[in-house]
């Protein structure tokens, strides 16, 4: 999907053509959506003229993802993933006239076992199948929410979610600490689900989709930590500034410079960024619920690259905290409605210097908790040893469901055993976005 598009090679009409056809009354729709679609191509068009275009020597955010945010059941699921990427191909067009590349849409629906319950376990995989397959056409990517919201939730929701996340290419997540307390039953029940999936999908492969997630609010726009509990028809907007970070760091070395100069450029960013968010939320009748600024990396665009023009040496050098706090308070500084994590991420597989530097040594598992006092990194994508036990994990969770219930702060923990691997060995994940590295020993193992 490229916003407007102009191909129709397929059979299938690009969002203009849609909405073209729509409003000459040649293609049917229910009245509800011929009014959103009205909106929408007024937008798209008004758009072009509203936001100004961006000079190729400047250093600019990409847009990671606008992510919908819909209610759903087996009766409904199919207008409404249709509704929602008619939105978000609307969106991706006006983000990117402003100035803003990327803007993929993602769809998030409310709690799974809202809509699977009754179910059989089969019958509730071959839904979440349908699902999937409905969001796919515009190539939009899945996540079904939480599996357990309450720590008295049913845990069949997290044995169901096994069998989902094993056959069934979408994100989902549990919560395992909020203002109430941490989850110590849903802690024991995400530790389960990771050793499944390690277990019984190739490479374990499935857990790159699946987040444990503590203190984290409604509304966030990353995967695979976003959900909802309200009525949908919501949108947020996830921000992807690695490199704009970068060049702040290349120029200035005193924290309170690089402090105040970082922020005013994700400021200005982050309202234009919201001036889009809100003129299309006017337009369209899909409530807006805010930024997640956080200055995400992905390949070659490294935060850790960013963040050693500051400290001067590898990511993991004493300085690291001190670099992790200020693009942490840079961006929680943006005066935007702000949603998610709004702080520092550290995957370590989907950077290529993390990667890089994990596979060195230069930090670890104690390190990334360390940083995440002071950002909101959390422990996302660290490969572990694939002989390591559910009550290990659990501990690693807990680790994190701690530190993120002590400071009020929205941490996830995304763990990735590596099946038939020990410390020292490189990971063979398949998927294309985590890049190799070397296993490291679990923190206090003899080495």
């Amino acid at each position: 999907m490229t916003g407007a598009g102009v191909s129709v090679a397929s059979g299938v009409p690009t969002f203009r053509q849609r909405a073209s056809l729509c409003l000459s009354g040649r293609l049917m729709y229910k009245p509800g959506m011929r009014k959103t679609f009205l909106a929408l191509l007024i937008f798209a068009t008004a758009s072009a003229a509203s936001f100004r275009f961006t000079s190729a020597a400047e250093v600019r955010p990409r847009i990671r993802a606008v992510t919908a945010f819909i209610e759903i059941n087996p009766n409904n699921y199919a207008a409404r993933v249709q509704d929602a990427q008619m939105f978000l191909a609307a969106a991706k067009g006006a983000l990117n006239k402003a100035g803003f590349e990327g803007a993929g849409g993602r769809i998030t629906t409310q709690p799974f076992p809202q809509y699977t319950r009754g179910m059989s376990s089969d019958d509730a995989v071959a839904f979440i199948g349908k699902v999937r397959e409905a969001a796919q056409k515009e190539r939009s990517s899945l996540n079904i929410g939480a599996a357990m919201v309450n720590d008295n939730d049913d845990p069949a929701g997290a044995s169901l979610l096994v069998d989902i996340l094993a056959k069934v290419g979408v994100n989902a997540n549990l919560i395992t600490a909020d203002e109430k307390g941490i989850h110590w039953n849903a802690i024991r029940q995400a530790a389960k689900v990771i050793k499944q999936l390690s277990e019984r999908t190739p490479h374990g492969d499935a857990n790159f989709n699946f987040g444990a997630i503590a203190m984290m609010k409604p509304y966030g726009p990353y995967y695979p930590g976003s959900y909802h509990l309200g009525k949908g028809h919501a949108f947020a907007i996830a921000m992807e500034g690695a490199e704009v970070v970068g060049d702040v760091f290349r120029q200035y070395k005193d924290p309170v410079e690089a402090e105040k100069r970082l922020s005013e450029v994700l400021s200005n960013y982050a309202k234009q960024v919201e001036a889009v968010g809100m003129q299309l939320a006017k337009t369209t009748g899909w409530t807006y619920e805010g930024i997640d600024a956080t200055p995400a990396p992905l390949g070659d665009r490294s935060i850790a690259t960013a963040m050693e023009y500051f400290i001067g040496g590898p990511f993991g050098s004493v300085g690291t905290e001190t670099a992790s706090g200020i693009v942490t308070r840079a961006v929680q500084s943006t005066p935007v409605k702000r949603t998610g994590y709004s702080g520092l991420m550290i995957p370590v597989m989907e950077d290529n210097v993390l990667a890089k530097r994990w596979s060195e040594g230069t930090f670890t598992l104690d390190s990334i908790l360390a940083y995440s006092a002071v950002c909101a990194g959390g422990v996302d994508t660290v490969p572990l040893p694939g002989d390591i036990t559910e009550e290990q994990i659990a501990r690693i969770l807990s680790d994190v469901a701690w530190l993120a219930y002590r400071w009020n702060k929205p941490l996830a923990a995304r763990l990735l055993p590596a099946p038939g691997k020990k410390a020292g060995d490189l990971t063979e994940f398949s998927g294309s976005l985590l890049v190799k590295t070397v296993i490291q020993p679990l923190p206090g193992t003899r080495r």
